[in-house]
């Protein structure tokens, strides 16, 4: 266990309808960062620090919520991606004691309830938190023979205030 949280495992999460999951009971799929021994966290997980040290453990993402850092709409996607698509780069926040540097992702915002295909709107400063997606996008559409790669990962949630 580390002072950020504890070391998980993946698992699969339970895919709601729009694709992305709510995290409730069963198997979970954890959005995993790494942590070093100076202390730091990175995300992608990556073998050294930043500051060179070594990998120590992993923590769950999961349970940290983040906020927008900034954010942009794509209308022209590649094959099997949704359009438009919203991406924003969060940054998380990691607690006060934390003083590494910033733990940041990029990723899809979320559909919003009701299976229309729209994704929630985001803004620069806005709280969200990631949840499980199954497919990010449609396995069939690319020149890859689907199962030759993983096609689930994370979306990001605005969080109700």
């Amino acid at each position: 266990m580390s002072e950020h949280g504890s070391e998980t495992d993946e698992g699969n999460g339970d895919t709601s309808t729009n694709g992305d999951t709510s995290i409730d009971g069963g198997a979970e799929t954890a959005f995993e960062a790494a942590e070093y021994a100076g202390g730091a966290v990175s995300y992608p997980p990556h073998p050294v620090g930043p500051d060179g040290s070594e990998r120590v453990g992993t923590l769950d993402l999961r349970e940290y919520e983040a906020r927008v850092i900034t954010w942009t709409t794509s209308t022209a996607t590649p094959p099997g991606v949704r359009e438009p698509n919203t991406l924003a780069i969060v940054e998380f926040e990691m607690g006060d004691e934390y003083d590494g540097p910033p733990v940041r992702a990029l990723g899809q915002i979320a559909e919003g309830a009701g299976g229309s295909g729209e994704t929630f709107d985001v803004d620069i400063g806005d709280r969200v938190e990631p949840v499980y997606a199954a497919e990010l996008r449609d396995p069939g559409a690319g020149i890859r023979e689907p199962e030759s790669q993983a096609w689930d990962g994370f979306r990001f949630r605005p969080v109700d205030t």
